[in-house]
């Protein structure tokens, strides 16, 4: 988002706040580092790295009904300039109340919002964009401007959303790790004549049948996932002939996902019919992605307090070798131990295969609180296999390992 609109924000929530009732302050404060064990494929990357992140919260209680909330966020990296960014994540008013037998809510300015039920990736989830410089598979989300209106009651909830501006997906610089053979240009193409001032609509009504939890899905506006043009067809003329510019099509995109909870037991779907995207050859094609999981959850593992839960997905593009997606046939098994104990130990470990190529990668996280205020997180992938005709490869080699210390206050 550009500067002058996120100086405005926080303008506007300091001024909000100067007449609040009631004030809350929290956040983490993170320090992070990461080790990357290849060697670098480029120059100037480099095999360690640390940063520091900031992500405080101010809540406000303005009046009876209405509050809002202000979440900004900076980043620090020791190597990568793109990584070191700052963003405005949250930075709405809330208000609320009745309107007959209904419920009524309605956010006005910057949010992060969820759809979804699947663990790994969501392609029904479309609202906000993606901050890839942030983590490649936490999937964290840019503040996205938007008014919010949410009405509830017995029937079900049904949501609407404008969205007027468009955030710009992030992307690892020439120094960065995790990146491609080549650079993405920090700039933008974009099929509408209004650029990233189109506004873009979007709906979700959600409701629950006995055990199936269900929601049906549109949007209709600027892709989130962009379409790369090489920058000197683009007419840009970057250090690197090389480079590639992000291009954003207009899109609509109807989706469901549904959950059905039986016992221990969660089935867990995402269905979406996309039109108007362009696929790798640069051609309009109509699609459908599809994830089908499947969860299992054991108590009381051997006897003990711990509870294990299983966990398998299946994501699929119909696209296949000519999709924009990394998820165009792959498959994820993983388990989560939750230890239940003081310290809320939680170890996670899985394994992600390409059904297409000779990918398949190991995924290891361990979480723990180490006293009120302080939690620590372990984390590794590992590459075990790279297939250099997957188009994805670049992307795809690098394994790292990762430690977190964060202070919540």
């Amino acid at each position: 988002m550009r500067l002058g609109g996120a100086i405005a924000a926080l303008v506007l929530m300091a001024a909000a706040g100067a007449q609040a009732q009631a004030l809350d302050f929290s956040g983490d404060l993170s320090a992070q580092a990461r080790w990357y064990p290849q060697s670098p494929a480029f120059p100037g990357q480099r095999s360690g790295t640390a940063g520091l992140v900031v992500e405080p919260t101010l809540y406000g209680e303005i009046a009876q009904t209405t509050s809002f909330t202000l979440t900004p966020l900076y980043r620090y990296d020791s190597a990568d300039s793109q990584r070191t960014h700052a963003d405005v994540r949250e930075a709405y008013f809330l208000m609320y109340g009745d309107w007959g037998e209904n419920s009524w809510e309605l956010r006005l300015g910057l949010d992060r919002v969820f759809w979804g039920v699947a663990e790994l990736h969501n392609p029904v989830d479309i609202v906000n964009q993606l901050d890839l410089v942030e983590h490649p598979r936490d999937r964290p989300k840019l503040g996205q401007p938007m008014v919010h209106l949410t009405i509830s009651g017995d029937w079900g909830i049904a949501e609407s959303f404008l969205l007027p501006y468009h955030r710009k997906r992030t992307f690892p610089g020439a120094s960065g790790r995790l990146r491609g053979s080549r650079l993405i240009i920090d700039d933008a193409l974009y099929e509408s004549s209004a650029e990233e001032r189109h506004v873009d609509v979007a709906a979700r009504y959600s409701n629950n049948l006995g055990l199936l939890d269900f929601g049906l899905t549109a949007f209709i506006g600027t892709n989130r996932e962009p379409y790369f043009v090489p920058s000197f067809q683009a007419g840009f003329v970057p250090n690197d002939a090389s480079s590639l510019i992000p291009y954003y099509e207009q899109i609509r995109q109807f989706g469901v996902d549904a959950q059905l909870t039986t016992g221990s037991l969660l089935y867990k779907m995402e269905a979406t019919h996309r039109s108007g995207a362009r696929n790798l050859l640069g051609h309009q094609e109509d699609y459908r992605a599809l994830v089908l999981g499947l969860e299992h959850t054991v108590y009381a593992l051997f006897g003990s307090q711990a509870d294990l839960t299983l966990l398998s997905e299946w994501l699929y593009d119909d696209r296949g070798r000519y999709a924009t997606s990394v998820w165009a046939n792959d498959l994820f098994i993983a388990g989560f131990l939750a230890f239940n104990d003081v310290q809320g130990t939680e170890l996670v470990g899985g394994i992600l295969g390409d059904l297409d190529h000779d990918y398949r990668a190991l995924n290891l996280e361990l979480k723990r609180r180490l006293s009120e205020s302080w939690s620590m997180r372990l984390e590794a992938i590992v590459n075990l296999s790279t297939d250099p005709r997957d188009l994805t490869y670049d992307g795809r080699r690098d394994s790292f390992l990762g430690v977190d210390f964060t202070y919540s206050f």
